[in-house]
């Protein structure tokens, strides 16, 4: 097995993946640096070096440190993705749900998460030397990247992430972002398979994901390439049909003892939910799931601290919440303790692509209707709410209209959609669509971003308008966030180009290049 490992030994300890490496927001200049002048004496000793890096790279793709978490995990994803909504009234008509969140939040991924990941993977490649394409940690690293680098685009669009040598300091298109990532993907994946790399033994107990078995990260880093072409079906149709056939020939996530998942303690939806009472149960999954009495739903959540209409109850996003303390009572947090996990990739998801891949004729090892129906069991499994076979067949029951919690900070509205659980062979390829991304919604759960994205994506799962001033916009969640303002002054060429790639105004409305429902 030709493997460089001589630089560092292989180990990656769960107890440093929160060790901060101090990163450059001062601009991409320092963002890009690759760091080649590092103090030796720092990072020289053995194992501390690659180990710190990798270990900071998979902390900013999958985080869950407080202030990490809530800044991405949920002001961004949960939020937008309508899983959670916020109990601060300090946020009401001031956050990304509004469109016209505080300027910290806007620009706290690109100054926080992208310098991080940057500047440690450089480094995670100058350790490895000259023939980096030959190192396992370098192209373990191009893995973790690429899941990282396809969250800030698919939050801001066009990037400066160094991926164009030519010009590593440019902004990049977001369809050169994925392709690139997807060209890093296979680029890991013929590694692995040329080196014929199983589990690794260094890694067999530290690696806090997979034990050090890279023929489960190899199929994280086909789910992710799955993952990216049903983005894409809509405006590269033949490439993406042509990634994810490849992709799911050569295997993807099919069982949950693969699903990629953060244990952390305390878990940063723990902090935020529990703890800190910040964020509750969002009314547009309350009304999916009671309306078809989804067992799942006590696996989400807690019934309220002192429930009214219902045990398990939600707000509707954007409510003006005007007593913190009467409102964490009212609606259920998430059903988690410190030390649970946070699952990024899973099996379910992996069914929920192929049913849509199939829907559209792709080739995808199975028809549409048993892959949507596999990534419903696959949900119930992940979450050990029984049997799916009653839930899968149920053709009547549709989600709920929404009624506030008494005394709560919302009005009552009839329900988003009609659509119903069981397939139906007969219904037209855009109700099978919705059917389709309803579930796999329902199961993306607490994985807010990827949430969010189906919404933009497809126009579903149908969500509530919020019930305030949305500043103008006419859309019901946003299609993206903002640029860093200050990039207008920093850099400001760059940030012209970057706004020509977006194809649009830097705003909340312009859509994402893999958006076509707008």
């Amino acid at each position: 097995m030709k493997q460089n490992i001589t630089k560092s030994t292989l180990v990656v300890l769960a107890s440093m993946a929160t060790l901060a490496l101090g990163s450059c927001t001062a601009g991409f200049e320092s963002i890009n640096d690759p760091r080649e002048k590092a103090n030796a004496e720092l990072l020289g000793r053995d194992n501390y070096n690659v180990t710190s890096f990798i270990a900071n790279i998979q902390d900013a793709s999958f985080p869950q440190q407080e202030n990490q978490a809530q800044m991405t995990n949920d002001l961004i994803g949960r939020y937008l993705g309508r899983y959670f909504t916020y109990t601060e009234g300090g946020w009401y008509g001031k956050s990304f749900a509004t469109f016209n969140a505080p300027e910290g939040w806007v620009r706290w991924p690109y100054r926080n998460m992208i310098p991080k990941i940057v500047a440690n993977f450089n480094d995670v490649k100058r350790l490895a030397g000259d023939n980096y394409a030959e190192d396992l940690n370098y192209n373990w690293a191009l893995i973790t990247r690429a899941h990282s680098f396809l969250q800030m685009t698919d939050i801001y669009g066009p990037l400066p992430l160094g991926l164009d040598p030519a010009n590593p300091n440019a902004y990049n298109s977001q369809e050169f972002i994925y392709k690139q990532l997807i060209a890093d993907l296979d680029k890991a994946i013929a590694y692995i398979d040329a080196n014929k790399v199983g589990v690794v033994a260094a890694l067999k107990n530290t690696d806090e994901f997979y034990g050090g078995d890279f023929a489960k990260w190899r199929r994280f880093a086909n789910s992710l390439k799955l993952r990216m072409a049903v983005r894409m079906r809509q405006v590269a149709p033949a490439y993406a049909q042509e990634v994810a056939e490849k992709a799911v020939q050569d295997g993807v996530i099919e069982s949950n003892s693969d699903n990629l998942v953060r244990y952390y303690n305390p878990l940063g939806i723990y902090k935020t939910s529990v703890e800190w009472g910040d964020s509750r149960l969002c009314a547009d999954l309350d009304s999916y799931m009671n309306g078809y009495n989804d067992p799942r739903l006590a696996k989400y959540f807690k019934p309220a601290a002192e429930p009214t209409v219902r045990p398990i109850i939600g707000a509707l996003a954007g409510s003006n919440i005007g007593n913190k303390a009467i409102a964490v009572k009212l609606y259920s947090a998430a059903n988690v303790e410190r030390t649970s996990g946070e699952p990024f990739v899973t099996a379910a998801e992996m069914y929920f692509c192929r049913a849509e891949g199939a829907l559209y004729g792709w080739a995808m090892k199975g028809e549409a209707q048993a892959m949507y129906e596999s990534g419903v069991k696959a949900s119930f499994e992940q979450w050990g709410a029984g049997d799916a076979t009653a839930y899968l067949a149920n053709s009547t029951a549709q989600p709920a209209a929404y009624t506030d919690a008494t005394g709560g900070y919302g009005s009552s509205l009839t329900a988003p959609s009609t659509i119903t659980v069981a397939w139906n062979a007969s219904a037209t390829q855009e109700l099978n669509l919705e059917r389709i991304i309803t579930q796999k919604w329902i199961a993306l759960f607490p994985n807010g971003q990827e949430g969010w994205t189906e919404i933009r994506r497809t126009g579903y799962p149908k969500i509530f308008d919020i019930q305030t001033s949305k500043n103008g916009y006419t859309l019901r969640t946003p299609n993206r966030v903002p640029f860093d303002s200050e990039e207008k002054v920093n850099n400001p060429a760059a940030y012209a180009a970057g706004v020509a790639l977006l194809g649009g105004a830097d705003n909340y409305a312009t859509p994402m290049w893999w958006d076509r429902t707008n």
